[in-house]
């Protein structure tokens, strides 16, 4: 562990130290509150997705909201919002290995656990564990809904997957999963219009068929930041699992917006300095790969659109500027991240800013639980 951080509460925002990890906490508010009334008065829930900010302190500050808990892609992801209270969490992944199942039976001794399956082996060795070990699991049947990752083909085959479990006790048949992941950075709103009413027929012709046999389909779960209207508009979606809306990126702001979208606001930012100005045309910040994501493309420059982030190696980034800019040695520029998930996990801790001065710092708990 370094002998020094970025910055302590107190501190002026002016005085954080470079590259840091930045919250503001007015726009990550706000963000918050415009998620809680977008669902008000409508029977679909949100189940926050804690991979966006791996952040105990953010899935609190979520559920005081109205979240009924969060959603996990790793058993030791999962662990650390245990550990921390959370007592709901869907792990939206599918798990293979003893290890592992072990590891999510001990997490449901303390808490609601639900995980996702795919394939009969997966539940048969869920069941397995779960009976030794003396705990019951919710298991989600996973539809591929048009994300071609993960899940059965919609209509017969998640039926019979979804009577497999109910017929393993204690495993609990829970509903089903249908996230649609392509569509969220579908740029125009008819194309993600068009990918959700694809994702909700096939999740209303699985629940069809699974209840047709007397099985009920308690919760059909998914939806991302850049649909979630959609699906709760659907009549076929009772549970959303958006993340990134606390905090937004470059690519979701990509995005073009329908009338009645909600307008979420950058609050996530990577502080960064010039550490170099040889030439009219160009500076160097110390913020390159090692500070920010660029796997959805480059960060921007946040209100100021006349300096482009144009290259990237471990710890520079590559500005092109005009020849006439005024940008000095030492300038302090806050940079929009291209995909804000995996730049969190490039960081111990959030900068939470209001104003012009540092309110809190915030632990990124779960940083780096890959297993």
């Amino acid at each position: 562990m370094l002998p020094w951080k970025a910055a302590r509460p107190g501190d002026s925002v002016s005085a954080i130290d470079t590259p840091a990890l930045v919250l503001d906490l007015d726009a990550f508010e706000r963000n918050l509150q415009r998620m809680a009334a977008a669902l008000k008065g409508y029977p679909v829930r949100l189940r926050a997705h804690a991979k966006s900010h791996k952040c105990p302190e953010i899935a609190r500050r979520q559920i005081a909201l109205g979240a009924v808990g969060v959603c996990c892609q790793k058993v030791s992801e999962a662990a650390v919002f245990v550990d921390a209270g959370i007592d709901d969490v869907l792990l939206t992944n599918q798990l293979v290995g003893t290890t592992k199942l072990l590891h999510l039976a001990e997490l449901a001794r303390r808490a609601r656990m639900g995980v996702l399956v795919d394939d009969p082996l997966q539940v048969l060795a869920l069941a397995e564990v779960a009976r030794s070990q003396g705990v019951a699991i919710d298991v989600y049947v996973e539809v591929d809904v048009g994300g071609r990752r993960c899940g059965v083909t919609p209509g017969a085959a998640a039926a019979r997957l979804a009577h497999l479990i109910a017929d393993q006790a204690p495993l609990r048949f829970a509903g089903l999963q249908c996230y649609q992941g392509a569509a969220q950075h579908k740029r125009t709103p008819l194309e993600r219009e068009q990918a959700i009413a694809q994702a909700s027929q096939a999740a209303r012709l699985s629940r069809s068929l699974i209840e047709a046999d007397g099985l009920q389909v308690e919760r059909i779960t998914g939806a991302g930041t850049g649909t979630f209207l959609l699906e709760r508009d659907s009549g076929v979606f009772n549970e959303i699992q958006a993340g990134s809306y606390i905090f937004m990126d470059r690519d979701y702001g990509d995005n073009q917006l329908a009338a009645q979208d909600v307008r979420f606001e950058h609050a996530l930012f990577v502080r960064s300095a010039v550490l170099s100005r040889t030439q009219p045309t160009q500076a160097v910040l110390d913020a390159g790969l090692k500070a920010s994501s660029v796997d959805s493309g480059m960060p921007t420059v946040w209100q100021r659109p006349e300096l482009s982030y144009v290259r990237a190696s471990d710890d520079h980034g590559v500005l092109e500027t005009p020849a006439d800019s005024l940008l000095a040695l030492g300038d302090v520029l806050m940079l929009v991240p291209g995909h804000c998930d995996p730049t969190v996990n490039l960081y111990d801790e959030l900068v939470c800013i209001r104003g012009d001065r540092v309110e809190a710092i915030w632990p990124i708990a779960a940083r780096g639980a890959l297993l």
